[in-house]
C-alpha cells in the first residue's frame, strides 16, 4: 500500500528565524490523527536563517537524528560536545534520562536546511549517546547509503532501536530498487527533485507511507534527493 503525502497538506510555521513543514503533529500544528507512523514521531524539514538557532533547551527519551541537506549547523550540547556539521552530514542524540543542547546556523548569509528526525526509542531511561558522522556525496552518489541503523546494524550511525535510514542522490533517468523484508514498512520523503515510487510521482517535499509491499522501484524523473526510514510495522497492524 502506497499512500502520498502532499507537502500541500502538511503542517507549517514561521517564526521569522525558522520555517519549518511539519509531517507529523508538532508544535503549533495540532493533528491527532496524525501522531506518528510507527516508531517514527517526527519528521520536521527546517529552514533555519543565517544567525538564528534553537537555543538551549532539554529531551529526555527520545532518539533524535538530524540530517543536514545544506548549509552547516553548529551543535553543542550538556555532554561537552561541540562541532559543526555540513551537506549530508549526521548528528545522533539518544537522550535516555535528559540531555540539554543546542542547535545554531552561525553562518552571515545562508540558509540552513535540516530534517529533524524524532525515533520512539524501545525503552525509557536507556544511556545517553552523541555521536556524528561526515559522510560525503560519492557515498550516496546514484546509490542507497545506509546513513543509520540500530545497533545490530552495519550503518556507521547506530542508535538503540530498531530502524533504518537510506539516503540518496539520483541522477535524472536513473533507478534504484529496494526490497522490504515481510513485516517491515518504509516512511519515504522527498528532499530534492521529483521521482516516481512504483510509479507514482513525488515532488520536492512531498512523503509517503510504504506498507505492504515487498519492492520498492525508484525512478529520478529530475536530479533527485531523497531519505527513508524502514522499520518494524507495529504488532496491532499486523492482523
Amino acid at each position: 500500500m502506497l499512500k502520498k503525502l502532499l507537502k500541500e497538506n502538511m503542517g507549517t510555521s514561521n517564526l521569522g528565524w525558522l520555517e519549518s513543514q511539519f509531517h507529523f503533529s508538532f508544535a503549533e500544528y495540532r493533528n491527532m490523527d496524525n501522531i506518528q507512523f510507527g516508531v517514527l514521531r517526527v519528521l520536521n524539514d527546517d529552514i533555519v536563517h543565517p544567525q538564528g538557532g534553537f537555543d538551549t533547551h532539554p529531551h529526555a527519551n527520545m532518539e533524535i537524528i538530524s540530517y543536514v541537506v545544506r548549509g552547516e549547523i553548529t551543535h553543542r550540547d550538556s555532554m561537552g560536545n561541540a562541532e559543526t556539521l555540513k551537506r549530508g552530514e549526521v548528528q545522533y542524540m539518544s537522550a535516555g534520562d535528559g540531555i540539554h543542547h543546542s542547535e545554531h546556523n552561525h553562518h552571515k548569509s545562508e540558509d540552513l536546511r535540516l530534517l529533524q528526525i524524532w525515533i520512539l526509542p524501545p525503552k525509557n531511561g536507556l544511556p545517553r549517546i552523541y555521536g556524528s558522522h561526515k559522510f560525503i556525496e560519492s557515498e550516496r552518489k546514484n546509490r542507497l547509503l545506509n546513513i543509520v541503523s540500530s545497533n545490530e546494524g552495519t550503518a556507521k550511525v547506530k542508535i538503540h532501536q530498531d530502524v533504518n535510514l537510506f539516503v540518496s542522490e539520483l541522477d535524472e533517468n536513473l533507478s534504484l530498487d529496494y526490497t522490504i523484508k515481510e513485516h517491515r514498512q518504509l516512511y519515504f520523503a522527498q528532499i530534492e527533485g521529483e521521482l516516481s515510487v512504483n510509479g507514482i510521482v513525488l515532488n520536492s517535499g512531498d512523503a509517503m507511507e510504504i506498507t505492504k509491499e515487498s519492492q520498492l522501484s525508484i525512478k529520478a524523473l529530475t536530479q533527485s534527493h531523497f531519505l527513508f526510514i524502514e522499520m518494524q510495522i507495529p504488532k496491532n497492524d499486523l492482523f
